[in-house]
């Protein structure tokens, strides 16, 4: 099977199985589908929406396809069920929602559609901002008024940064951000030695602000940087809880110099 033909069967597989889902939600939004479907509503399925993200993350994160695959159409459901509930108003389909969605990757992708050039991904994402500015719904927003409030603070702040960088409004270094993280920590310091919390709470922000951008110019994103090093906070505790335990005692019951002992054993571990 050469590629085109193999193209075309991805295709084929592709609409079948769409149109099955397409159905299947139907039903399940039917009179004689399910109550708890037929219930739902925009607002009642966005905890949903987040909770499928996050385990979407969780999958790419383990590295386990077969885990990725069910993820993925768990986040598929939610949109095909936001589509149905929208259709039902004469609101929307879900095809308007995938051609609007091809129209805004053509528009936004002259590079590839297009006689534009772009040979890197910085001249992609500089593209990408200007066209955006000048969409019709665009118009009159502020550089942010496109990236979700609800999105995790440090991700939101690393997206905002980057929306300021492409504007020309950025450190030049890392090095540069580093030393605005030094200058924080010190206007932090001054503010829990004056017992403000209102202070504490307005230079704890500015810290984990500049933390943020400092992680974008090493290239890293500082949610998922965290949310690694959470994992391993968990294990290693885990693993001192453990050890602990075979002791017959709980953490709580142990000195802070044994309990220091422990942990730098799970760390080896």
């Amino acid at each position: 099977m050469n590629q085109d033909q193999r193209k075309k069967q991805r295709r084929d597989d592709a609409l079948a199985a769409f149109a099955e889902l397409l159905d299947v939600v139907d039903t399940l939004r039917s009179e004689n589908g399910c109550p708890w479907d037929r219930e739902q509503t925009h607002a009642s399925l966005k905890p949903y929406i987040e909770e499928e993200a996050y385990e979407l993350i969780d999958a790419i994160d383990a590295g386990h396809p077969a885990h990725l695959c069910e993820e993925l159409g768990d986040v598929m459901l939610q949109v095909m069920l936001h589509a149905q509930i929208a259709f039902e108003a004469d609101a929307f389909s879900i095809a308007e929602v995938m051609r609007g969605l091809s129209r805004k990757m053509i528009t936004r992708h002259p590079h590839v559609f297009a006689q534009v050039t772009a040979d890197t991904s910085e001249e992609v994402l500089r593209n990408w901002e200007q066209i955006k500015s000048t969409e019709k719904d665009r118009k009159g927003k502020g550089l942010f008024d496109g990236i979700p409030r609800q999105l995790p603070a440090l991700s939101r702040a690393a997206r905002m940064g980057s929306r300021a960088a492409r504007t020309g409004f950025d450190w030049q270094t890392p090095g540069g951000v580093r030393e605005k993280v030094a200058e924080e920590l010190a206007e932090l310091d001054a503010a829990v030695a004056s017992g403000a919390p209102e202070d504490i709470t307005h230079e704890l922000g500015d810290v984990l602000f500049a933390v943020s951008q400092w992680a974008r110019h090493l290239k890293q994103d500082p949610e998922d940087a965290l949310r690694k090093s959470c994992a391993r906070f968990a294990d290693r505790y885990h693993k001192m809880e453990t050890a602990v335990s075979a002791t017959g005692r709980a953490v709580r019951d142990c000195h802070p110099d044994e309990l220091e002992a422990a942990w730098q054993e799970a760390k080896r571990t």
